[in-house]
């Protein structure tokens, strides 16, 4: 299981769409991949067209994404006291509490808005 973070989603649905391979090669080889619905309200609030809200739809269901609960909450409010500099970095750090809770890597491609919070392992794509 992986736990997708919204860089991913965007690199992967819109512009280029550069992490699209990866995302559907990691799918080909079996991996579970999960969206947070914090990741959902980042994808969700920027300008998207309707070509990408239906990818999106496609791989990663609204109605499937990993909600943020009390477990979550209690997570990302340790996991806020533990970093450097946490404002601002609320909703990364509840979908860090969400792979942490899980026990799954976190698929970014912001490796340094994560690289200090403690108990998360981020996924590397081989």
């Amino acid at each position: 299981m992986i736990i997708l973070d919204t860089s991913v989603l965007i690199d992967a649905l819109t512009g280029l769409k550069r992490s699209g391979p990866a995302i559907r090669g990691a799918l080909a080889e079996g991996e579970r991949i999960l969206l947070p619905a914090l990741a959902l309200y980042e994808w969700l609030r920027g300008p998207r067209l309707s070509q990408e809200l239906a990818a999106q739809e496609a791989l990663f269901p609204a109605m499937s994404a990993i909600p943020f609960g009390p477990e979550e909450a209690i997570a990302s409010a340790d996991l806020y006291r533990a970093v450097g500099r946490p404002r601002s970095r609320e909703v990364d750090l509840g979908i860090a509490a969400c792979a942490i809770v899980r026990d799954a890597p976190l698929w970014t491609l912001n490796h340094a808005d994560f690289r200090d919070v403690p108990g998360l392992r981020l996924y590397e794509r081989r």
